[in-house]
């Protein structure tokens, strides 16, 4: 598509600086409000301002514009949730992270959306979980969830320590498959 960014006039930079100075401060704190990490949350500000820029330049007239900058906010912060599922997934592979896999779920401190979208991950763990093979859920749990040692599990169990991995190798792929899927229907959303 060959869209023509027209030069911008002196009425667009005033209805920009004017939009810019009526709500930067108000949509700032309703960002902050759902990101907690305040890089990030000034980082989608611009965004958000820079997407105004090019929707005036574009020739894209916006009736009201205190809302539309509201709905890119939002879809913007969605992204930026949606970005961050991806790490929660790999951390369930990465055998030798040392980071918790509790940890690279969203925050309940950073909002609404935060604490919808940890509570839909740790749902869809939990079920996730339950339909994992007895032998496998039974490691994955001891492992992950009680902090007991492959060491530990193997003199508990009489399993030998190869067995109790590939069992939790297993679970884990199985699990990753799972989250994948609610990630990407997450992204349909």
């Amino acid at each position: 598509m060959n869209t023509y960014a027209a030069p911008m006039t002196v009425d667009q930079s005033r209805r920009i600086s004017a939009a810019f100075a009526r709500e930067a401060s108000r949509l700032g704190r309703f960002i902050r409000s759902r990101v907690a990490d305040a890089g990030v949350a000034e980082d989608i500000l611009q965004d958000v301002f820079a997407e105004l820029v090019e929707a005036e330049r574009l020739l894209q007239p916006i009736e009201h514009i205190g809302a539309w900058l509201f709905r890119v906010a939002r879809n913007r912060i969605t992204d930026w949730f949606r970005r961050k599922k991806p790490e929660f997934v790999q951390a369930l592979e990465d055998e030798d992270s040392k980071e918790s896999w509790e940890d690279l779920l969203p925050s309940p401190e950073d909002g609404p959306e935060a604490l919808y979208a940890r509570e839909v991950m740790l749902n869809e763990l939990a079920e996730a979980v339950q339909e994992l093979p007895g032998p496998q859920r039974a490691v994955f749990i001891a492992h992950e969830l009680d902090g007991t040692s492959f060491r530990e599990l193997a003199e508990q169990t009489g399993e030998s320590v190869n067995t109790l991995l590939s069992r939790k190798h297993a679970a884990v792929r199985n699990l990753r498959k799972r989250l994948q899927a609610v990630h990407d229907n997450w992204d349909q959303r």
